[in-house]
């Protein structure tokens, strides 16, 4: 496994791998792998020939009081864990390269899809999500590339801007990985005590709750919430910030629910900000 820090050696391993005909998948990340970051690289595999693994902690998508500076990294064990799994090249610049010339003048925004949910309390984070994503799928040049359900509202906002932009490129979702209790696997989740980690259970329980009422046969939103809100606020050290139930594609709150719609959940567990989300059947 190869692994490069600037634009230059990027763009020559791609095009060694081109000149190969070989196709190129991508999953960008910001590092601190898990499970879920690696079940991303397996997904890769099964549709192309040369796997890459960014591992960038983007600063544009990180608010004043949001956690850039204590956000966790580790880039020798994440290389050893990504090797492992089979991916080709990793590359890991510094915001330098990234940005040499400081904050970039040009953005990419999607406000009708950014006013919702995360993005509602977590202003400009998705313009830097998307900012950064355009410039590594141009850097990249992947034929697929497959995020996480997990972020499920970064995935909508990436295959809305691969579609409407032509980018031409194949955008993969793959389903969340949870730990064997239910909790959805975060980078973030590093920063639980013992406590709030059983705590943290609250968000996984309150949207099986909300999907067992919707299989008996209950579509008003209102109700749906209700189960999530009565679980969550009635486990102490849980603090809601939203329940929602969203349309997949527009992500606005829909009042009627239907198989297909997304539950999605964001707490706080001290100062650590967990989301979840969970797709009707």
């Amino acid at each position: 496994m190869r692994r490069v820090q600037t634009i230059a050696e990027l763009r020559a391993a791609i095009a060694e791998a081109r000149g190969r005909g070989q196709r190129i998948g991508f999953v960008p990340t910001m590092g601190y792998l898990h499970e879920g970051h690696l079940s991303l690289i397996d997904h890769v595999r099964r549709h192309c020939d040369f796997t890459v693994l960014s591992i960038f902690v983007n600063p544009l998508q990180f608010g004043p009081r949001e956690d850039l500076a204590a956000y966790p990294r580790d880039f020798d064990r994440d290389a050893a864990l990504a090797e492992a799994r089979g991916a080709d090249l990793i590359f890991h610049p510094d915001a330098h390269e990234m940005y040499p010339a400081g904050p970039p003048r040009v953005t990419l925004v999607a406000p009708e899809l950014s006013d919702h949910l995360c993005g509602r309390y977590r202003s400009g984070h998705f313009e830097g999500v998307l900012t950064v994503v355009a410039k590594l799928f141009n850097l990249v040049q992947p034929d697929v590339a497959v995020f996480g359900q997990k972020d499920f509202q970064q995935s909508v906002i990436v295959r809305s801007m691969v579609r409407d932009l032509d980018f031409p490129i194949r955008i993969e979702v793959a389903p969340i990985v949870r730990e064997s209790d239910g909790l959805a696997m975060s980078s973030r989740n590093v920063y639980l005590d013992a406590d709030q980690r059983t705590r943290a259970l609250a968000l996984h329980r309150g949207l099986r709750a909300a999907v067992r009422a919707f299989e008996a046969g209950q579509r008003d939103a209102t109700m749906l919430l209700d189960a999530i809100h009565t679980e969550i606020n009635s486990t102490p050290g849980v603090e809601l910030q939203y329940a929602n139930l969203v349309d997949p594609e527009s992500l606005e709150d829909r009042p009627q629910a239907r198989s297909g719609d997304v539950l999605a959940v964001a707490a706080f567990l001290g100062k650590t900000r967990l989301i979840d989300n969970e797709i009707l059947p």
